[in-house]
């Protein structure tokens, strides 16, 4: 990690420069990982302020500044207030990248179909290709209810561990298909 140390109307000292390394060093955040950091510390009357400018992996740039009466707490606050940034941010993109679950597809064939032969009428049955996420009913519900577009959910039932289908019913509650072998 590359950390710099500048400083605004104050001589940046060895023993500063070393406590900002030792500060932003031991965030231990490992994803997204910092690549590098800038300190920016400025002493105005009896105002001390620091800001921190930090790149991190996946494209995450974080800003954060921090004003007390001793320069050390205010780099302690900076790096703080950075590393919640951080935290923040890695929960995001937990929250928004897939399980590690497996995802089974299950395929939906289209034919076509010669049904009524004799009036001429052909039926066309559109393919789509279709994840099939494991997950509890109580969270395929939420999903559902989340979900403006879709009328129903396939998804491989985490407790059974069979292919059920959740689907919005007209009243607006909602159905569950659980099939079975007979």
């Amino acid at each position: 990690m590359n950390i710099s140390v500048t400083g605004r109307h104050i001589a940046i000292t060895p023993a500063i420069e070393e406590y900002a390394r030792k500060r932003v060093e031991n965030v231990h955040i490992d994803f997204p990982r910092i690549l590098d950091a800038h300190f920016i510390l400025e002493v105005d009357k009896f105002r001390q302020r620091a800001e921190l400018v930090a790149h991190c992996g996946n494209h995450i740039h974080i800003e954060a500044s921090d004003v007390h009466e001793d320069l050390y707490a205010a780099i302690d606050g900076v790096v703080d207030k950075a590393e919640r940034q951080i935290r923040k941010y890695k929960t995001r993109i937990q929250d928004h990248r897939p399980r590690r679950a497996t995802i089974r597809h299950f395929d939906e064939h289209i034919f076509t179909h010669d049904l009524h032969e004799e009036h001429g009428k052909t039926n066309h049955i559109r393919t789509e290709q279709y994840p099939c996420k494991p997950m509890f009913v109580d969270e395929a519900v939420l999903q559902l209810e989340v979900s403006d577009k879709r009328d129903f959910l396939v998804f491989l039932n985490a407790e059974t561990e069979k292919v059920n289908v959740l689907y919005r019913r007209r009243q607006g509650d909602f159905g569950l298909i659980q099939p079975t072998l007979i």
